[in-house]
């Protein structure tokens, strides 16, 4: 995060050479020899004066809550979940309804450039069977998993199962869909995550249960994927709440299998580097070091922090403990699926943070915050996030002439003299004004989506 800056690379007549699913060049076009073109019969797409970028990772996500975004609730995290969201998620028990969410969810994922998720998935195997099925027709990337209650209100009751039925669904979801496409999790475009839906909606059992069998599918390449200390309103927030339930320290602990009053031991621990924890708003110093020693990702979701009223995440604090931050949408608690967008969000509540920690956000750590560093968080670093010859060619090609707003931008707006400066102002402008219309071509792994 902190060499974002010096890591970042303009190419303004570029030129991304793809053979089959992967990149064999990336630099000026004057320096691709002629005869190239011919020997490897390419075909040549002129994207000037266009931009390709890497592809969007986003790191949190709901699939149920696909029509559920900009849901009034009357309160905040806990009333909005009651009042709002599990009734939403309830409407997927049908079938026809969980296939239709599954298509819209896949378009929208399209229309705004964003080739891996990490998607919080539906408590119905039929929907999330339409999520697997739908995605790999569409040819995009996805890790998800069901989303695990055994516990919760009456509003939350379709949602649950019991304790057995938890466990024997995830492993479920594990044989059936985990690298299903193509039986390696090296190349896989589908994989499966263990993913408690927050503490309070699961017991100890439940994650004495889940941390034994996360355990034993670790080194299969499965993940772990959940959400921490998002909302702490006093007296009746969510990590108050969970603290309280569960006798611990912090609510790092009941993921650490620290889930015993006193944060004594009860089980295995859900950390690793394939573990990512949505939020984290109101983390301790000593969950962000135990973040980075076991190489969990923080999943930054500004635009739902905003809308449910959970704070902000302290960057500073967060990036000098050595933790990864990766962007999420959290749609619906989120009402944007475009990642740009929440990168603009967190720009300015960043700059906005009180006294010292406030920090401008340079456009290439924005970047990197919407790819890299989620391929990072995924454990896929070495397959996508950059333009990095040998790497899988996710990328989305930008047309600012489809939204004009953007194109006027570009064309009118002040410029440095300095050749780093306008790159870098022309980057923000990028990212800032950006909108899906402007997104007019979406690669993954080489293929156009459509």
């Amino acid at each position: 995060m902190t060499g974002a800056a010096e890591a970042l690379v303009s190419i303004p007549d570029g030129a991304l050479v793809i053979d089959g699913d992967r990149i064999t060049y990336c630099g000026p076009f004057d320096d691709v020899e002629a005869g190239d073109w011919e020997v490897g019969g390419f075909e040549v797409f002129d994207h000037r004066p266009g931009f390709l970028l890497p592809g969007f990772v986003d790191t949190h996500v709901h699939f149920p809550q696909t029509f559920a975004g900009d849901a009034y609730g009357g309160g905040q995290l806990l009333e909005w979940l009651d009042a709002c969201i599990f009734p939403s998620e309830t409407l997927l028990a049908d079938p026809s309804f969980a296939a239709t969410a599954a298509v819209a969810f896949c378009d929208r994922r399209i229309a705004a450039g964003t080739t891996q998720a990490m998607v919080f998935g539906s408590a119905f195997p039929h929907a999330q069977d339409a999520l697997f099925a739908e995605t790999w027709r569409r040819g995009l990337r996805v890790v998800s998993g069901r989303g695990v209650q055994t516990t919760g209100p009456d509003s939350a009751q379709a949602l649950v199962t019991s304790e057995g039925d938890a466990l024997r669904l995830v492993s479920e979801e594990i044989e059936k869909w985990h690298a299903a496409d193509t039986g390696d999790v090296g190349t896989a475009l589908l994989h499966v995550a263990v993913v408690p839906r927050f503490s309070l909606s699961v017991t100890r059992e439940t994650l004495k249960n889940l941390g034994e069998l996360y355990d034993s599918v670790r080194d299969r390449g499965v993940y772990f994927h959940s959400h921490l200390n998002e909302n702490d309103r006093p007296g009746s927030g969510e990590v108050a709440t969970t603290k309280d339930a569960y006798q611990v320290d912090t609510y790092l602990d009941t993921y650490d299998g620290k889930f015993m009053p006193g944060s004594a031991v009860g089980g295995k621990s859900l950390l690793g580097r394939r573990s990512i924890l949505a939020h984290a708003v109101h983390c301790q110093d000593t969950e962000l070091a135990r973040m980075a020693e076991t190489g969990t990702s923080i999943s930054h979701c500004p635009t739902s922090q905003q809308f449910l009223g959970s704070g902000t995440m302290p960057w500073k604090r967060t990036v000098a403990a050595g933790v990864n931050i990766a962007i999420g949408s959290d749609y619906g608690g989120g009402d944007e699926f475009l990642l740009t967008r929440v990168l603009g969000d967190a720009f300015k509540v960043h700059m906005s943070e009180a006294g010292e920690d406030a920090v401008s956000l340079h456009p290439a750590e924005l970047l990197f915050t919407g790819t890299l560093a989620g391929a990072r968080a995924l454990d896929m670093e070495d397959r996508i996030g950059n333009f990095d010859v040998g790497k899988e060619a996710d990328f989305v090609v930008v047309d600012p002439a489809e939204w004009p707003p953007l194109a006027g931008l570009l064309e009118h707006g002040v410029q440095s003299e300095d050749p780093e400066l306008a790159r870098d102002q022309t980057l923000f402008r990028l990212l800032m004004a950006m909108r899906e219309p402007s997104i007019t071509e979406v690669y993954v792994q080489g293929r156009r989506l459509h």
